[in-house]
């Protein structure tokens, strides 16, 4: 029998015939006799129950895989129809041989750090976040080791000892992990598969992607693995995780690619990929692979309301990592590419009021005078639809195209401007240094009164649910012990004026301490909104 429904001719279904394994067989007229005997139960009050349980056991075989069937070319039948699948849906057997292959490159992790430097207690952030970011992205930054149990040396009187995890990329001892693991370090040292543990020296770090190369020296070649490509993985591909959680070394975890592009705003270039596979505090800075042992992401960060997995992580892609490691090797730090532009997402009623049948591409909100933008032509208002041969479908899209160019590359961009679509030659800079780059694209930007300030951007607006009258700078981050902190300006306050001036932008900070100081004055006065009040903070200003 071909097993063809009546309609079909051909023998193009000759695949799908029922199976006919004895053992299936056997399964499926235990169940259908199971289900005659609990029809009939007054007849046969044991029968049913008998039927069931041989059932049962049948069942069990099926999905162990003892059932012998010709799986290939499965179909599934949905609505009465059959869905032909490319290939079969088969989940490996075991991921030892993988293990074996790629565990011996994974290394611990260990810093020391000066408890008085160290923010870092108890897999902390070593940073403050406004409020209503603190359950709902969870950087976790090594799981700090118990004094004087589990095997771990008890740390000296003023120091912390930290662990994490991170891998070998070249047998002559160069060393990838996450910069979070590494913080404030004063002394970085790995621990091998075997137990050596190798003193290692940081060679160059990245925060914006929260990345660090490390190298050490050994007598003997080191055991390492290579970076995939994690633009070629797909959400449901097996991945497995190797790292050294809460201190255990060598922990294995396995699970699927559950997305790509997640920004859960770590970065200004997030592009994570989220994973089930169970990664938690002190899993930063190690591997995830794929079924071919290659590194295609590194654990980075977990969603988390208690701290630990809840099957929700995220890794750096490693198309993103390789790029950024290679800089590090080659010259120590990482060079990318700049526009000038500030950009905000492109909203289905800003969509509508601009009279734009697409939801799709980056707004430009502002360009910086004398920079790439400016001098291609960018203006105020346009819309980015595609930067080179990359579509732009929202504005988090751009920064990180943009940053991934060389220098002096020129790309054409293609932008909607007053309802017509029209392409411009972009000339791409060199990104300046990062307290220039602050102060020119409103970006965050420390100031010398202990604080760190940034833009009020329409994501902030929303999460903090501030009205869209509320004006000013949100302060990110406040210095321990500075004037600021003494003086009880918290992370999430909005600056709203300065000495009597308003400001709206983080280099207008900076600009009113220097006014400031031109009038001789001691102090600045800042006018603050906290929830639903206002109120003044007078903070000495630094001679």
């Amino acid at each position: 029998m071909s097993g063809c429904p009546p309609e079909v001719t051909d023998n193009s279904c000759s695949r799908q015939e029922p199976f006919t394994s004895p053992l299936y067989v056997l399964f499926q007229s235990q169940i259908n006799r199971g289900a005659y005997f609990m029809v009939n139960e007054k007849k046969h009050p044991d029968g049913w129950r008998r039927r069931i349980l041989l059932s049962t056991a049948a069942a069990a075989l099926f999905g162990a895989g003892v059932l012998s069937t010709d799986l290939a070319g499965p179909a599934i039948a949905q609505s009465g129809a059959v869905v032909q699948l490319s290939q079969t849906v088969q989940a490996p057997i075991s991921f030892a041989e993988l293990v074996d292959r790629v565990k011996p490159a994974v290394v611990n992790v260990s810093t020391t750090q000066k408890a008085a430097a160290s923010e870092n207690q108890g897999g902390q952030a070593p940073f403050n976040v406004p409020p209503g970011y603190e359950e709902f992205f969870k950087r976790f930054f090594g799981e700090q080791a118990p004094r004087g149990r589990g095997g771990q040396p008890e740390a000296p009187p003023g120091e912390t000892h930290s662990l994490g995890s991170g891998f070998v990329i070249d047998p002559a001892g160069w060393v990838v992990t996450n910069n979070h693991v590494i913080g404030d370090a004063s002394a970085v040292s790995i621990t091998l598969n075997d137990g050596t543990q190798l003193s290692a020296e940081i060679k160059g770090r990245d925060v914006k992607t929260d990345l660090v190369l490390l190298k050490v020296e050994s007598a003997t070649p080191l055991p390492f693995v290579a970076f995939g490509d994690s633009e070629k993985a797909r959400v449901g591909d097996w991945v497995v995780a190797v790292g050294n959680p809460f201190g255990l070394g060598g922990t294995v975890t396995a699970g699927i690619i559950s997305a790509h592009g997640r920004n859960i705003n770590a970065g200004p270039y997030d592009d994570f990929i989220q994973t089930d596979a169970a990664i938690n505090r002190g899993n930063s800075g190690g591997p995830m692979f794929n079924l071919a042992g290659e590194v295609i992401g590194i654990n980075t960060a977990i969603f988390s309301p208690t701290g630990g997995n809840i099957g929700i992580g995220f890794a750096i892609p490693s198309v993103m990592a390789r790029m950024v490691i290679s800089e590090l090797r080659e010259k120590g730090h990482v060079e990318r590419g700049w526009l000038g532009v500030q950009i905000q997402s492109l909203t289905p009623d800003l969509a509508a009021g601009m009279g734009l049948d697409q939801k799709k591409g980056a707004l430009v909100a502002d360009v910086i005078a004398g920079t790439p933008a400016a001098q291609a032509g960018l203006q105020r208002g346009d819309v980015i639809l595609r930067f080179g041969d990359r579509p732009i479908d929202n504005a988090h899209d751009l920064p990180r195209l943009v940053a991934t160019t060389a220098a002096g590359a020129t790309l054409p961009t293609t932008i909607v401007r007053n309802g017509r679509e029209q392409t411009l030659q972009v000339t791409i800079g060199r990104m300046p240094s990062e307290q220039k780059q602050a102060s020119a694209e409103n970006g965050e930007s420390k100031s010398q009164l202990g604080l760190v300030v940034g833009p009020i951007t329409p994501q902030l607006r929303d999460q903090m649910n501030l009205d869209a009258s509320v004006q000013g700078v949100v302060v990110a981050d406040v210095r321990a012990g500075s004037e600021a902190a003494r003086k009880g300006v918290r992370p999430g306050d909005i600056i709203v004026e300065i000495n009597r001036q308003p400001v709206a932008k983080p280099g207008e900070v900076a600009a009113a301490m220097d006014q400031a100081r031109r009038d001789k004055r001691k102090a600045v006065v800042l006018l603050l909104k906290r929830e639903n009040s206002q109120r003044f903070v007078a903070l000495d200003l630094p001679a």
